[in-house]
């Protein structure tokens, strides 16, 4: 494994072509295959539909460090491979080199838009709330981020490198259609995510409205529906304005994020500059000392990290569908590197800021809408306005429209585009009811974010265990989008159930700490406690190494896809 992830993050590779000749593979012998980064030339031709050919020569599996994807072979014994219309559409294909069109800026301004964000800031205040130091609380974010980073970057490999999305890479691992269950987990996770921040979204725009318009009878709220007419229309109307950028597709995200990011650095550090000067510098925060003894710190630590792991642990999964797009390997590491170092900053603000406004309010205010909304001044509003919805939009649709639209797109091809999931994904964040889940910051952090990453966490390993250790970062291309019984991802009737059981057995232990977590069991073992406040951590190790050893002991052979890796899908670059 560590040889496979050691070639996986190197930069500098030299590309030496070395085409070869049908005699170079024999049917008793293993065919030649070329270094992990090497690149063959063949000629690019168009067809009108997406289509395989049968190859005899090892081609290139995909994008390398420096190389741009691979392109259609002309070359073939004669006999057609077609993909299964139900596993391939526009938005399952591999991305081409004309695609590949985020950089390590482009991809570094994509978690810009993410971190700075209304969640992120609440979830940095939570820790100080709880008790923590304010140096206590950003540490304990980083070491999170430090430790999120490691699965990011090797679940973001095979996206550039095969120019595949998560839904695809996930049938390696759970077969053709066995992929359709960490997917579709993912995307309800996704859809969970959306109607919160358009909630927040929505909040914004609320509480920035004149006092006479929020004194009228609509601004009364209504049992049935949990919320006012007022709030709701205004959660509807920046669910709409949403839209309009989701319609333009991957590239307008790009835009938007490559954007938005100077100005959402300007305007925080607006924010930063207007709390020091009127607290008259941050003393009162540097002041602050933990409230908590080492027992009750470490009691408090473990899932605050887990928390904290949680809060990007679905775009850890789906980051594949964004790192598809980059030039090289090179610009999806260093991009994603800055992860750690934007998310620190950002949670200093949030402590710095909500702190200061002890001293300038005279009471704590952590809600950065409230605290805007205080600030008053018609200048301050509009930018409050345009801060907040900025941040909140490129967050929402990045980590939370990508990967249920994929997801519903993989499901059904056929019926789906990344525009029709997108817009579903948009009307089951309301069907969610967002509003009920904000019902308090603890049932937010430790039941909403812990809770759901006892799913994440062991599909998360179990795709990593899949491409690293038991395919070798292998993939027979064609074969993940073909049902043929012969095809090297159909295992059984399309479902691998060894990474099935896996799943199963990395969720099952966690179940009794959330069960407890909500109320539904009075007490469990400490044990089940433990686990539970670690959940992200014991479900990926544990389903990953299940998933390895059940390989290992069925004795999959990685021979089997030999003649069929390193084939390129052949697509229609027009």
């Amino acid at each position: 494994m560590v040889s496979s992830i050691s070639k996986c993050l190197s930069f500098n590779h030299h590309l030496h072509p070395h085409p070869l000749s049908p005699s170079t593979t024999t049917k008793n012998s293993r065919p030649f295959s070329p270094p992990l980064y090497t690149t063959h030339h063949y000629k690019s031709v168009n067809l009108p539909k997406l289509s395989f050919k049968r190859c005899s020569l090892s081609t290139p599996m995909a994008s390398s460090s420096n190389q741009p994807a691979p392109t259609i072979s002309s070359q073939s014994d004669g006999s057609d491979f077609e993909p299964d219309p139900t596993l391939t559409s526009d938005d399952l294909k591999p991305t081409t080199s004309s695609q590949r069109s985020f950089s390590g800026w482009e991809m570094a301004s994509l978690w810009v838009g993410l971190v700075v964000g209304v969640p992120a800031y609440y979830l940095a205040g939570s820790l100080v709330d709880l008790g923590m130091a304010w140096w206590q609380g950003i540490a304990t974010v980083v070491i999170a981020n430090i430790i999120l980073l490691v699965p990011l970057i090797l679940t973001g490999h095979p996206g550039t490198r095969y120019g595949i999305s998560f839904p695809v890479l996930a049938r390696s691992a759970f077969g053709i259609r066995g992929a359709h269950i960490p997917t579709l987990l993912r995307a309800l996770v996704g859809c969970g995510w959306y109607g919160i921040e358009t909630w927040i979204g929505g909040e914004a725009i609320f509480l920035l409205l004149p006092k006479v318009v929020k004194t009228t009878s609509f601004a009364e709220s209504i049992p049935w529906l949990g919320t006012s007419p007022l709030e709701f229309a205004c959660f509807v109307v920046f669910w709409i304005a949403q839209l309009g950028i989701v319609w333009k597709g991957m590239e307008g995200i790009r835009a938007l994020e490559k954007y938005s990011a100077p100005i959402l650095i300007g305007l925080t550090s607006c924010l930063l500059i207007w709390a020091y000067v009127k607290a008259g510098g941050f003393g009162h925060m540097l002041s602050l000392s933990s409230k908590l003894s080492l027992s009750e710190f470490l009691a408090l630590f473990f899932p605050s990290l887990t928390a904290n792991i949680s809060f990007w642990a679905p775009l850890a999964l789906n980051i594949p569908d964004f790192t598809k797009y980059a030039k090289t390997q090179k610009d999806q590491i260093v991009g994603q590197a800055g992860l750690p170092i934007f998310m620190g900053l950002f949670t200093f603000v949030g402590l710095a800021v909500t702190s200061s406004t002890k001293v300038i309010f005279g009471k704590v205010v952590s809600n950065p809408i409230q605290l805007l909304g205080q600030i008053g001044g018609l200048t301050t509003m509009v930018l409050a306005i345009l801060g907040i919805s900025l941040a909140t939009i490129t967050t929402n649709i990045a980590a939370n429209v990508v990967a249920p639209a994929n997801a519903l797109v993989n499901l059904s091809p056929s019926k789906f585009t990344f525009r029709r999931g997108a817009l579903l994904t948009a009307l089951l964040g309301i069907a969610f009811q967002p509003w009920r889940l904000l019902g308090s910051s603890e049932s937010f952090v430790y039941t909403w974010l812990v809770g759901y990453s006892a799913l994440l966490g062991p599909i998360g390993g179990i795709v990593l265990a899949d491409y690293y250790l038991v395919k070798g970062t292998d993939l027979a291309i064609k074969d993940l989008y073909s049902l043929s019984p012969n095809g090297v991802y159909y295992y059984s009737g399309g479902y691998n159930l060894v990474a099935l059981t896996a799943l199963v057995v990395g969720i099952l232990p966690v179940i009794p700490g959330f069960l407890q977590k909500v109320g539904i069991v009075t007490s469990v073992s400490d044990v089940f406690v433990v686990i539970y406040n670690n959940a992200w951590f014991f479900s990926f190790f544990m389903a990953g190494y299940l998933y390895w050893i059940l390989s290992s002991l069925t004795r999959y052979n990685n021979n089997n896809i030999s003649d069929r890796a390193q084939q390129p899908l052949l697509s229609n670059e027009n």
